[in-house]
């Protein structure tokens, strides 16, 4: 992601592992305004669906509010169907005015389903079960791939050691991490 404007908000690593019948999403708490941080701690994960589905944000953080009440409206909807939720969510986005606008990317995941939503359209399942998304988002997918095959990690222990290594690279990404897991612990 370029960040090309000094006047826009930036910054967020948002990453998906799933592993060992565990999934989960990590998201740093670090926000900036061109090349200045404005807060550190941030949440940008969140549950939904009564605790059934994990979403993180990446983008403009009232855009992100907006499109997790809109997810949470569709799996009203849709319950279980977290699939067919995003489905909506993604057809609305292209098509509705308003919506059309907003400029953020979601992460989404159930126990079974792991999803990118983007205001293109797009509803993605990752082949591999990992996701990354953001600022950083590439350097923590990288280190989660590398990391994922070692005997005695666990998804939250490669989303831990992923995200430390996104923050060591990027700027726009840190060590203050909003970690949710499915099934809850």
């Amino acid at each position: 992601m370029e960040h090309e404007n000094p006047n826009q908000w930036y910054g967020t690593t948002i990453l998906c592992v799933r592993k060992g019948g565990k999934t989960v999403i990590a998201g740093d708490g670090q926000v900036t305004l061109g090349n200045t941080v404005i807060k550190s701690t941030a949440k940008k994960v969140r549950t939904l669906a009564n605790d059934s589905i994990i979403a993180g944000f990446a983008g403009a953080t009232a855009d992100a509010f907006t499109l997790f009440e809109r997810l949470e409206a569709k799996l009203e909807k849709h319950p279980g169907q977290l699939t067919r939720a995003c489905v909506e969510l993604a057809k609305d986005w292209r098509t509705d005015r308003y919506l059309r606008r907003l400029e953020a990317m979601m992460a989404v995941a159930d126990e079974n389903t792991s999803l990118i939503l983007s205001g293109t359209g797009d509803v993605l399942e990752p082949e591999d079960g990992l996701i990354g998304i953001g600022s950083g988002g590439t350097y923590a997918l990288a280190a989660a791939r590398a990391l994922k095959d070692i005997d005695g990690l666990d998804a939250e222990t490669i989303v831990r050691k992923a995200m430390k290594i996104a923050a060591d690279i990027c700027i726009y990404t840190n060590e203050n991490l909003t970690i949710e897991s499915l099934p809850r612990k």
